[in-house]
């Protein structure tokens, strides 16, 4: 990976939303073995979808804000929290701070709609990262698409 710059921001129009599932199928279909019929979801049409695109064009990263009844599933019916979720980085983009600016931006969203807090369901190896980022993990482990996975809260 060169060192090329990258912004993160919303994805507004087709061509975005796009890059955003060209990015979450190379990381949770391709690489994860997550079925391609589960990963996108309905969810999908009415979520706030962040991208991270190098200066170049190229896709490095995405995740998705629900809030609202979208969300109430995810949060035990609590219409005061956001649920962040689909949170990518393609293989060549790690370890240059993409994932923490994307949860970021969802956190901004999310505060943006105020919005209290945001939950997540982390995959079990990445609990380190959330918590780096303020997430403090409840519950009991979980099963999502056959990984183990943790809730995980931040209070905004």
């Amino acid at each position: 990976m060169s060192t090329h710059a990258y912004v993160v921001r919303v994805a507004e129009d087709p061509a975005d939303r796009e890059a955003c599932f060209t990015v979450r199928k190379e990381v949770f279909v391709g690489e994860q073995g997550v079925p391609e019929d589960i990963e996108y979801d309905a969810y999908d049409a009415v979520a706030v979808h962040v991208l991270a695109v190098r200066e170049d064009g190229v896709p490095l990263g995405t995740g998705r804000l629900l809030y609202g009844e979208a969300a109430a599933g995810k949060t035990s019916g609590d219409l005061t929290v956001g649920s962040l979720g689909r949170l990518a980085v393609t293989q060549a983009a790690r370890g240059l701070g993409v994932g923490a600016a994307l949860v970021r931006a969802i956190e901004d969203a999310a505060h943006a709609r105020g919005l209290a807090a945001v939950d997540l369901h982390a995959q079990t190896h990445a609990l380190g990262f959330y918590e780096r980022l303020g997430y403090v993990a409840y519950g009991p482990e979980f099963p999502d698409a056959g990984i183990p996975h943790r809730a995980m809260r931040r209070v905004l």
